[in-house]
């Protein structure tokens, strides 16, 4: 069912869309918060937990 989904022509219309909705500067204001949110995720998955004894 989801087979061909992202074939690059869907990933062009996709970015066409996304740039229409949301225009070319507010586009880089979403590309860096989601950088930053998979950072945080990941550095929270490389962080040794602090137990609490």
């Amino acid at each position: 069912m989801l087979r061909g989904l992202f074939q690059p022509w869907h990933l062009f219309v996709l970015l066409v869309i996304v740039l229409i909705i949301f225009g070319p500067g507010r586009l880089t204001e979403l590309g860096s918060a989601l950088g930053k949110t998979i950072r945080g995720f990941k550095k929270s998955f490389d962080d040794p937990e602090k137990k609490s004894e």
